[in-house]
Order: structure tokens, then C-alpha cells, then sequence
């Protein structure tokens, strides 16, 4: 089980997180800065087709991004957090900045998702006091220059020795373990080749049995994969994220919730059809 503010989610199936994006500059094209409005009905669509989270994200973590004011990032988030109190589903916030989780925590946020894994000045503090999920991502570098020369000596062993460290600063924060959630960062700090070793050995990431998040939904290492630019790449995000949930995932996050359902609905049938 997973503790998620006033929630309390079953990892027993994989769970789908839907993306919404509250940027002008999202890499996948569905940015939604400018419209609050087309945010909150968004958010409420992807419930509808299944999502069991939704994660907002009012600043672009593309590589070369240009970060985003604090205000700039809570004057995003807020209109569309208040709108999205009465969900039946936690909302995530995926932000690095202590100042943005507390705002967003005040507003009924039910899950940090961090792609600093709470390292920035603060962000520990920020979260420890309150009963909200946590998400510890690992990127090699920063959003802005971390393509440039991503290098590992064993990318697997790496993350998950990046991740163990990172469980042990969130528990000695008095972060509790039923709280956590683990991503090794597809795409963050990464070539194509690190990307698919830490997606065929995904299992192999987590540390002492808590539940990993994969996001690998239209990035670039499907594009390299398939040759398709963002917009046709629902297959190729399709097929990644059964991948991930076959080799352990607990959460998927993804822009094509109906999609991905359907898959998964699916790939769990088969499943419960074999013989023992």
C-alpha cells in the first residue's frame, strides 16, 4: 500500500498516473499554461478514462528547459489544485522547489514528485511534516545541460545505489517508507542505451521492495526507437509502459490514460488466465 495524503493506494495492479502539463514549452506538445480552464477539464477527462493519480507539472523538465519562477509555478498550479479538490484520485505535483510544495501541499496535493529527489535546500523539511506520498527521481545533472554527456560506469547499479542513499536522507527526515515512491529517470541524464539498461533490468532499481514509477510516455528514447516524432508515438508509449509494468512497475505515468488502460486490461487478463 501506498500512503498518498488522505489516500491509501493498492499497488496489488499497476496504477496509471495521467500527465498534465501546465507549461508553454512541453516537449510533447500539450502544454497548457494558458488555459486554466483546459487544464482542470483535461485532468477531469483522464479520471474519467481511468487514471488512478494525476500529475501536475507547471514548469518544463525537458532537457535544455529554462526553469520557471516560484511564482511563475504556484500562479500555474493553485487555480487548478483548488478546482481539483473535490478528485477522487490524488493529485501529484511534480516540482524540485520547497517553497511550491508547500504551497501546493496547503492546497490539498496529495504526492510530491521531485525530479531532484528532495536535495534542493529544504525540500526534505517540506514534505516530512505532512502525510503526502513522495516520488525520489534520479537525474544525472540538471534539466538544462544534462543531455550533454550523460556517462555511468553501470547506470542499473548506479540509480539504485543514487535511490538507496536518497530513501535513507527521506527515512532519517522522518519521511515513513509507506510513503515512497522510486523512478530511475528515463530520459533524465541518460543516452538511449542507459535508458533501455535500466528498462530491461527495471526490477533490479527499487531498493528493499518499494514501488517504482516509470515515465517513459513520447519521450525521445521512443522517438530514437521508432523514428516518429512526438506526436505519433502513442504506440511505442503503449508498448514501454507494458514493458515497465512486466518488470515490476507500480505506476505509470503517461499522457494516454484510455490507451494505456486498455492495454494493461488486457495484459492482466492473460495473465489471470494462465494455470497457476
Amino acid at each position: 500500500m501506498l500512503r498518498c495524503g488522505k489516500f491509501l493506494l493498492s499497488l496489488e495492479r499497476p496504477l496509471i498516473m495521467g500527465i498534465v502539463n501546465l507549461t508553454p514549452d512541453s516537449f510533447s506538445g500539450d502544454g497548457l499554461a494558458a488555459d486554466t480552464q483546459r487544464a482542470i477539464e483535461h485532468a477531469r477527462r483522464q479520471i474519467a478514462a481511468g487514471a488512478d493519480l494525476i500529475d501536475l507539472g507547471a514548469e518544463s523538465s525537458r532537457p535544455g528547459a529554462i526553469p520557471a519562477t516560484r511564482d511563475e509555478e504556484i500562479a500555474r498550479l493553485l487555480p487548478v489544485l483548488e478546482a481539483l479538490a473535490d478528485c477522487p484520485v490524488p493529485i501529484s505535483v511534480d516540482t524540485y522547489k520547497p517553497e511550491v510544495m508547500r504551497a501546493a501541499l496547503a492546497q490539498g496535493a496529495a504526492m510530491i514528485n521531485d525530479i531532484f529527489a528532495l536535495r534542493r535546500p529544504g525540500a526534505l523539511e517540506a514534505v516530512a511534516a505532512s502525510d503526502c506520498a513522495v516520488c525520489l527521481m534520479h537525474m544525472q545533472g540538471e534539466p538544462l545541460t544534462m543531455q550533454q554527456h550523460p556517462e555511468y560506469a553501470d547506470v542499473v547499479g548506479e540509480v539504485r545505489d543514487f535511490l538507496a542513499g536518497r530513501v535513507a536522507a527521506a527515512g532519517a527526515a522522518g519521511i515513513a517508507r509507506d510513503r515512497l515512491v522510486l523512478d530511475p529517470g528515463f530520459g533524465f541524464g541518460k543516452t538511449l542505451d542507459h535508458n533501455l539498461a535500466l528498462l530491461a533490468r527495471l526490477d533490479e532499481t527499487t531498493c528493499a521492495g518499494l514501488p517504482v514509477l516509470a515515465g517513459m510516455s513520447r519521450k525521445s528514447m521512443l522517438g530514437a526507437i521508432t523514428g516518429r516524432p512526438v506526436g505519433e508515438r502513442l504506440g511505442a508509449s503503449v508498448a514501454a509502459a507494458l514493458l515497465a509494468a512486466a518488470r515490476g512497475a507500480r505506476i505509470l505515468r503517461v499522457h494516454d490514460v484510455a490507451e494505456t488502460r486498455d492495454a494493461l486490461s488486457v495484459w492482466q487478463a492473460v495473465a489471470a488466465a494462465r494455470p497457476a
